[in-house]
């Protein structure tokens, strides 16, 4: 620990900043009028989708409120404001309803697209702290999501304010949960867990390949880990040392980037061009944690290492997730 800070200076801390989110979310909810019922009988009218954009921060708030809403019976998909300002905004339909989040309101990537958005769907909802922004002007409805200060020290760490967007974001779902009569039995149909769940829960070496995998030794050539990554029909190739310790990976990715470089020399030593250490799972991990790390890393195939960090095999995500090689069981 820096300085003389102990255990209880690091707890007092963090207790602080935990009470610093409770008073945004107090004042949050304390704010609460009829601007949320308004929005809120938008999107149960709703006979499109509920369309979620947010840049940064706000959009990794924004995905979370898309997921929550579509799992609840609400249809839901979230829109990044820069994609959609390069051909996204096509997916939009006039029975949708787009609902924008921004702390500031001055997000210019999000508040050049609104007038479009505007004009393509229904409505515009904005979740702000900006109660009189750009964005709240170019909205139909406004939820005031400010909160009186961020935790962070400094004041620009997103961190009350994102809590408090989020929580709203909930307050909307569940709302919404009660106005459709979203029973039971609606959301075990969207939820079909027993198969996915029951995989998750499994340990990856459970479901890898762990035969006829794309491996060079340590000292080959280029030349010789594209072939092998042609055959092998992963996208990647695995590095070894004599002992078939995990050294490196070379990827279809690498290989486009030499391309491009101007690098790709058939005789180099696939040593020189590999990743050294690549992301790896671990014998033992959950394929739920596995499929984590891929989706947060936008990766497919992972190398799986034994306690000992010697090669036991490589999961592609459609194994994790039933789509490949290994199919689910049949009951």
């Amino acid at each position: 620990m820096p300085g003389a800070s102990t255990q209880t200076d690091w707890l007092a801390k963090a207790r602080e900043v935990l009470d610093i989110e409770t008073r945004g979310l107090v004042a949050v909810r304390d704010r609460l009028d009829d601007s949320f019922v308004r929005a809120l009988g938008i999107m149960a009218g709703c006979s499109g989708r509920v369309v979620i954009t947010g840049l940064g921060k706000s959009g990794l708030v924004g995905r979370k409120i898309a997921a929550t809403l579509s799992s609840t019976g609400t249809p839901s998909f979230f829109l990044h404001p820069v994609e959609g300002a390069h051909g996204d905004l096509g997916m939009i339909r006039h029975e949708d309803v787009i609902v924008a989040i921004s702390n500031s309101g001055e997000t210019d990537e999000l508040n050049n697209i609104l007038p479009s958005l505007k004009s393509l769907a229904g409505h515009v909802i904005s979740l702000t702290g900006g109660a009189h922004s750009t964005m709240a002007r170019l909205s139909d409805v406004v939820i005031d999501t400010s909160v009186p200060c961020e935790a962070c020290p400094h004041g620009l760490a997103p961190t009350a304010s994102t809590t408090a967007t989020l929580a709203v974001g909930d307050a909307l779902a569940v709302c919404l949960i009660e106005w459709k009569s979203f029973a039971l039995d609606d959301f075990r149909r969207f939820h079909p867990g027993g198969a996915l769940g029951q995989r998750l829960t499994r340990k990856v070496e459970e479901l890898m390949r762990s035969s006829q995998l794309p491996v060079v030794p340590s000292g080959a050539s280029l030349g010789q880990a594209l072939e092998v990554l042609n055959a092998g029909r992963l996208g990647c190739v695995c590095v070894l040392d004599a002992g078939g310790h995990l050294l490196g990976l070379l990827t279809d990715g690498d290989v486009r980037r030499l391309v491009c470089a101007n690098r790709l020399i058939l005789d180099d030593v696939i040593d020189s061009v590999m990743t050294a250490s690549p992301l790896h799972a671990t014998c033992g991990q959950k394929a739920a944690e596995v499929l984590d790390i891929m989706e947060s890393r936008a990766i497919t195939v992972l190398p799986v290492v034994a306690p000992d960090q010697t090669l036991a095999g490589m999961v592609h995500m459609h194994d994790v997730l039933g789509q490949g090689r290994v199919k689910f069981s049949r009951s």
